[in-house]
């Protein structure tokens, strides 16, 4: 008996010591991120006491327009929204990435702070030339004046992860090398643990917390932000969609020079053309713009629906046409994956739009499994009904994309439905594409241009090697 309680004391003690342990190691971990919280707690501060101001309509006594705790001079007072874009800019390269994420949500943030956001601007103050020499020599061994037959000290461009110089090759092919900054990717992990950390603490003791997974959302940005600072899966981004587009002369993806190409830097093809949305040059250079308008659409519904791996930072930045009336793409850091049921989904979602059936598109929506604990489906029926209505007497050909799936995710936000973020994106890139294609052409219609790709996909699905492949996979 005497043995069994020494035994357990014995067991008591070890758990105590293990919670001990365990607690200290907590601790150090938060003590570890102290001064960060400390910066973010400043500037949140700062910029916090003006939004507050706002919420308590005391925004004209408070003028931090004026120069106020170190905002900007101007004539207008701030909005809130803008007090909270200039705090997440001060905070630095990964609160930028994610408001600049965020401005892609509408189903979780509202439309003021959408526009907002969307304004971010990741730059930064560039690199210094002996700092980007060494970065290249330690990571392919030797410096820039050997490996290139020129390369240019001025960057092009300049970022909060990296910055891109132009060089040349010893056989005298153009390429761009992309340089990450030192030291970011330690700021950004500490950022990322800290988020995680803030996260959970919302899901604990906010109502926000209790209706979205914030956890997990942090989680797919972190995972989407560490995939941007290795650089190798930029490049196997780019030659993945390079295969893909085999055989297709509609799209020209860089070539990625592997030999001078590690997590650090990267080095691909120079894309020379002009910018797709630089519609003079395009008109004075004799190219077709109808045509170029159904090269772009065609790109991103292949990549939709025949891929399923898509572009997911489809600014016209990043698209150049080229002499052939061809589209180079560059920036490959953000991609989004659909798979098959997830495609197959969407085109559900799809066919009930066009069919005005509020009864199939609930069902669509709580079969993605994106319904909070509260859904109420009669009040969401009664909303997708209001939304069919606007477009209840239109032919396919005059529903714009763009207005259908902002007008699906406002009410995703109202009804706290959490979309899955690779569909999101997916919205933005179809409605990025939509609007692209009727700058070029005014009488380009998307939804009528893309029927042929979405019956082609609905079809290869309803194939008896696909059926009987789904159900051995236990996904029919």
């Amino acid at each position: 008996m005497s043995g069994n309680r020494k035994g357990s004391l014995c067991c008591i003690s070890q758990k105590t010591e293990f919670r001990r342990n365990k607690g200290c190691m907590i601790f150090k971990q938060k003590r570890k991120h102290l001064d960060r919280y400390r910066e973010i707690a400043v500037i949140l501060t700062r910029h916090g006491l003006g939004w507050l101001a706002l919420q308590l309509n005391l925004g004209g006594l408070v003028p931090f327009h004026w120069g106020l705790l170190g905002h900007p001079k101007r004539k207008e007072p701030y909005t809130q929204p803008e007090h909270m874009r200039m705090a997440l800019e001060d905070l630095g390269t990964t609160f930028i990435k994610l408001g600049q994420i965020l401005s892609t949500r509408p189903d979780l943030v509202p439309p003021e702070y959408i526009t907002e956001f969307s304004k971010l601007q990741d730059s930064a103050p560039p690199i210094p030339y002996a700092k980007v020499a060494e970065i290249i020599g330690s990571e392919l061994g030797e410096t820039p004046e050997k490996i290139f037959k020129s390369f240019d000290e001025k960057p092009r461009a300049s970022a909060s992860i990296g910055q891109v110089h132009t060089a040349r090759l010893h056989d005298d092919t153009p390429v761009v090398v992309k340089v990450q900054r030192p030291g970011v990717e330690a700021l950004v992990d500490q950022d990322l643990k800290v988020l995680a950390e803030l996260a959970r603490l919302a899901e604990r003791r906010t109502e926000l917390g209790s209706h979205y997974d914030i956890s997990g959302w942090i989680e797919e940005f972190a995972f989407t932000l560490r995939n941007e600072l290795d650089y190798t899966f930029e490049g196997q981004n780019a030659d993945r969609i390079r295969q893909n587009f085999a055989g297709d002369s509609a799209l020209h993806v860089p070539h990625i020079f592997w030999e001078y190409t590690t997590k650090r830097v990267l080095t691909m093809e120079e894309i020379s053309g002009i910018k797709i949305n630089d519609i003079q040059s395009l008109d004075k250079a004799g190219l077709d713009r109808k045509q170029i308008a159904r090269k772009a659409a065609h790109i991103a519904l292949t990549m939709t629906y025949d891929h399923g791996f898509f572009h997911a930072d489809p600014h016209p930045g990043n698209f150049f046409v080229l002499p052939d009336e061809s589209i180079g793409l560059i920036d490959f850091g953000m991609v989004g994956r659909l798979d098959e049921n997830l495609r197959l989904s969407l085109i559900r979602l799809e066919i009930a739009l066009i069919r005005k059936d509020a009864d199939r598109l609930v069902d669509e929506l709580l079969a993605l499994g994106i319904a909070g604990r509260t859904i109420k489906r009669h009040v969401l029926k009664r909303d997708l009904d209001h939304m069919l209505y606007r477009f209840y007497d239109k032919p396919l050909k005059e529903i714009a994309a763009a207005d259908t799936f902002h007008a699906l995710v406002s009410i995703a936000l109202r009804h706290r439905l959490q979309l899955p973020s690779d569909l999101v994106f997916l919205f933005k890139v179809i409605a990025m594409s939509e609007g692209l294609g009727a700058q070029l052409d005014p009488d380009f219609k998307l939804m009528e241009f893309g029927e042929p790709y979405f019956e082609r996909f609905w079809l290869k699905s309803r194939s008896l090697g696909r059926q009987v492949r789904r159900i051995a996979e236990g996904t029919q």
